[in-house]
């Protein structure tokens, strides 16, 4: 097999402050820079972001009207690819060195391979108690997890173009902001046949602040709900990442911890309230490994620490697998919204693609 040329796709908005860094890092890959092409998307950004991005990228998609979200933006940049491997990279990740290789060497070595993704590092920048527990937490995952997967993450992740074409791309349809876009991909991916593979030794790191209202929001309404949805309307779900089977019993675990919480003060029953007690403590006790994994990063004080707002990450995931059941008992399915019908009638993008359109260094897409 012929060492694969690669194309690597940076979706972008109000991105100006991230890219000198995040591009910059991708200049610095180990890849010899003839094996690899850089294209970037700026989704209809108000910054400078298409400026600072020409500095660094070969090619330049500029989306225009309002927002289209990652879905949309990746797919026009595989629209002017070139590439035999697409390597997809979230505008705040500033990938390693070594990680274009890998992910070459990973797919020269597994022909039969899809599709594969890496992690973040133990390494966040960002100050702040909740950013370095939010991040640190999709680190610990994908590293407890490594080898076969039944799902795909695009925020450092590569796909054979053939493979990519022949799913049918993102789905730009359901997915009009970060969601679960990536792990939809991935499980269209694993059913037409093909193996995914999660190597954390390729990795990036992740530079962006979280807020503990953006951890309610999105892993409540933006991934929690939206994968539950999915999981129930195509069946199954998997073992892997945070949908194993340890990762749902705590969840149960923290729900039955909550109901006998309730149900001691409303029948002033003391037994209840340690029945309770004894509940979060198994949580406590069956993620020991976690914790002292994020003492060993940050001190025993940040392991600590991050008890109770692992056990929020916890009640919010309760939180949407409930509200993911009863909207699938509803049976409505996602609709898209009138600026998506309207960009759809405009011939700018429809389901299934509309066919590739001229390639040229710089072309402006989208709706005015």
């Amino acid at each position: 097999m012929s060492a694969p040329f690669v194309s690597v796709i940076v979706p972008a908005h109000k991105a100006a402050h991230l890219l000198p860094d995040t591009l910059g890092a991708l200049m610095a890959s180990d890849l010899p820079r003839d094996r690899w092409e850089l294209i970037v998307i700026d989704d209809c950004s108000s910054d400078d972001t298409a400026l600072v991005a020409a500095e660094y990228a070969d090619t330049l998609v500029r989306l225009s009207g309002w927002p289209h979200g990652p879905s949309f933006a990746r797919n026009r940049g595989v629209e002017v690819s070139n590439g035999d491997l697409l390597v997809f990279v979230d505008s705040d990740v500033r990938i390693h060195p070594t990680a274009l290789r890998g992910f070459v060497e990973l797919f020269e070595a597994e022909p039969d391979l899809g599709a594969a993704f890496g992690s973040y590092d133990d390494k966040p920048p960002a100050p702040s108690f909740v950013s370095r527990y939010r991040n640190l937490l999709h680190h610990y995952h994908h590293h407890r997890n490594r080898g076969e997967a039944g799902t795909f993450w695009a925020g450092l992740g590569a796909i054979r173009t053939s493979v990519f074409n022949e799913v049918d791309k993102y789905d730009e349809w359901r997915y009009e902001r970060p969601q679960i876009e990536d792990i939809e991909l991935g499980r269209r991916i694993r059913l037409a046949g093909y193996r995914i593979r999660l190597d954390p030794t390729i990795q990036g790191t992740h530079l962006k602040h979280w807020k503990l209202g953006d951890i309610l929001k999105t892993d409540l309404l933006h991934r929690g709900i939206p994968w539950m949805r999915l999981m129930l309307r195509e069946g199954g779900g998997g073992d892997t990442l945070n949908v194993t089977i340890k990762e749902k019993a705590c969840v149960a675990l923290l729900g039955f911890a909550i109901i006998a919480a309730f149900l001691a003060a409303v029948l002033t029953q003391v037994a209840l309230l340690g029945v309770s007690a004894a509940l979060v403590a198994a949580i406590v006790l069956w993620n020991t490994h976690l914790y002292s994994t994020m003492a060993g990063i940050g001190g025993w004080g940040f392991g600590v620490a991050v008890i109770p707002l692992h056990l929020t990450y916890y009640l919010i995931s309760g939180l949407a697998a409930v509200g993911g059941h009863l909207l699938h008992l509803r049976g409505a399915e996602p609709q898209p919204s009138d600026r998506t019908l309207r960009l759809t009638a405009e011939g700018v993008v429809s389901w299934p693609p509309v066919p590739v359109p001229p390639r040229s260094s710089v072309w402006d897409k989208g709706a005015a």
